[in-house]
């Protein structure tokens, strides 16, 4: 941990294509144990080799070719979900609002106090965990419920919508004591402690439907 209590392997991707601004970004962060990469522009930073840690995006809103607002779209449509600060010179209303409705963690008007912007970075820190520990999460989940054989899966999905057992097999054309059997391997796979943790299961995965 740093003297701020952020990650050591936490990282800062700073975009902006003035040098003097990310050389200034890049000793504030420094000061504090934080890792720095420097882009100038949003096309230099997708072409990079990015660590896979927790990070956040330190943007410019105006940026050589696209603007910064249009890079979070673009991200957005790569499927790149990492936190952005933004900062500029030359802020308005509107322009804050498209940002923050967007996504963006904060919008930061040049000049700004440092203290605003290490406490901006570390707001986009803490979203960034907890949304690398609901992918690592929902992935085990993943694993769980591809262990789970096509009939199990369906009735999974049906004990999750509500269902009883007896109202199950008069569904899937079974007896009442097979979907028992059933109802237990997929409690047992799923490492579910009840009826609810299936059905959070269930909502995490995309899979719980609505009752017949």
């Amino acid at each position: 941990m740093t003297r701020d209590g952020s990650e050591k392997s936490a990282v800062v991707f700073v975009i902006d294509d003035d040098a003097s601004v990310r050389e200034s970004l890049s000793s504030l962060f420094r000061s504090v144990g934080l890792q720095v990469e420097q882009f100038v522009s949003g096309a230099e930073f997708l072409r990079a080799a990015r660590p896979d840690t927790v990070s956040c995006l330190v943007l410019d809103v105006r940026l050589p070719g696209s603007s910064g607002l249009d890079f979070q779209v673009d991200l957005a449509k790569a499927n790149i979900h990492i936190p952005i600060v933004f900062m500029t010179g030359h802020g308005d209303i509107p322009m804050t609002v498209k940002a923050m409705k967007a996504g963006a963690v904060e919008f930061l008007t040049k000049p700004f106090r440092d203290q605003d912007m290490l406490d901006a970075v570390q707001l986009a820190f803490s979203r960034d965990r907890a949304r690398r520990e609901t992918e690592k999460a929902t992935a085990g989940l993943r694993a769980s419920f591809e262990t789970l054989t096509a009939r199990e899966q369906e009735v999974m999905a049906l004990v999750t919508a509500g269902l009883m057992n007896k109202q199950i097999a008069a569904e899937i054309g079974v007896s009442e004591i097979t979907v028992k059997f059933h109802r237990h391997n997929v409690t047992r796979k799923m490492g579910a402690r009840s009826v609810t943790d299936l059905v959070r299961m269930a909502d995490a995965l995309g899979v719980r439907r609505d009752k017949p």
